[in-house]
């Protein structure tokens, strides 16, 4: 299947803008509307698209708020008679029980990204954003299949891995690994707001790690929540059985075997997530080289890297305090850690592991 001859994106946030700006690099004519008339501009300012009317489109991508995708999905089922229409929304019963009964739902097919970061609206937008990240394809049960032809090979045009799911498990897969997580990212970023400011400077990676995507907009995930309530108290009434366990572990006498078992059930679920292209986790060892912070020097470690022979699995940098100093942590299959350090220190790097 080719690309579409012409797609409307309607809503021109960080998913939609980045959705019409993948569809541009592959010529496809795309035309774009908001109802914020500067985020339309802003998107057609990017070359995301035109903001000119268009009467009959193949595909049109609702990329809006999930409160607004039931009405403004069926609206464009009306207006264009003859074209397929999808979704970006991170929750899907909700919308399939809002289109029971109406005209031309058989070409609906429900759709969610599995990408995005912390930023929001059109300057956030990238057409990068969707490469190798999986993206959710929900038919209905009235779906047409060239409809869900037409939806997988939107995927697969903005570079995404299709992977096909009804709308219940879709609910409670994304209750699970994202919305359940943002939840918990944005409690533990509460408590920073009453901690002395000599408590914060000590923050390294973890917490780090632990809070980002708490900087999120709230307005998107007060509608993401309410729309997948039910899917996300289940994990949150686990969760607080967990949490009281350690809690009761942690009293005047401390219970070790409890607290054992909560952390080794903690790593065990680590290395059930996917590694690279979705094989199954390498164990990986890191390797550690101070960094000095100025132009050209990230570039100059990565070059001694390649040379080494040796594949990196992951990395990260992590910048010291008061000091122009970073912290890059390479990870390595583990029989290739000594190789790398040998390398780095060779080349003058004080790399160890």
């Amino acid at each position: 299947m080719t690309a579409p001859a012409s797609v409307l994106v309607i809503g021109c946030g960080l998913i939609g803008t980045s959705t019409a700006l993948a569809l541009r690099e592959h010529d496809v004519d795309v035309h774009l509307r908001d109802t914020d008339p500067q985020h339309l501009e802003a998107a057609v300012a990017l070359q995301a698209g035109t903001a000119d009317p268009i009467d009959a489109p193949v595909l049109v991508v609702v990329a809006v708020p999930p409160s607004a995708v039931p009405d403004t999905v069926r609206a464009a089922l009306t207006e264009f008679p003859r074209a397929i229409v999808t979704d970006v929304a991170g929750v899907k019963l909700p919308i399939f029980a809002a289109l029971e009964g109406a005209d031309g739902r058989e070409r609906f097919v429900g759709g969610h990204p599995m990408a995005g970061t912390e930023g929001s609206g059109p300057t956030a937008g990238s057409a990068r954003l969707f490469e190798g990240r999986s993206w959710v394809i929900v038919p209905g049960q009235d779906s047409r299949s060239d409809a869900v032809q037409r939806v997988t090979h939107l995927a697969e045009t903005v570079g995404a891995v299709p992977v096909f799911l009804d709308a219940a498990a879709h609910d409670d897969a994304v209750a699970l690994v994202s919305h359940v997580p943002h939840v918990m990212s944005g409690l533990v970023a509460g408590l920073l707001n009453g901690a002395p400011r000599a408590h914060l400077d000590l923050a390294g990676p973890g917490l780090r790690d632990v809070t980002r995507i708490a900087g999120s907009g709230t307005d998107l995930w007060l509608d993401i929540l309410g729309h997948n309530a039910a899917a996300v108290r289940g994990q949150l009434l686990s969760l607080r059985e967990t949490l009281d366990r350690v809690i009761g572990a942690l009293g005047d006498e401390v219970v070790v075997p409890q607290l054992a078992d909560v952390l080794d059930a903690g790593r065990a679920g680590t290395r059930r997530l996917p590694g690279k292209h979705g094989e199954a986790r390498a164990d990986t060892v890191s390797v550690f080289v101070p960094i000095a912070d100025r132009p050209g020097e990230l570039s100059r470690l990565f070059a001694d890297t390649g040379q080494s022979g040796v594949n990196v699995e992951d990395l990260r940098i992590d910048h010291e305090r008061g000091r122009p100093v970073g912290l890059v942590e390479i990870a390595v299959v583990a029989d290739g850690a000594d190789v790398l350090v040998d390398a780095l220190t060779d080349r003058g790097w004080p790399a160890y592991r």
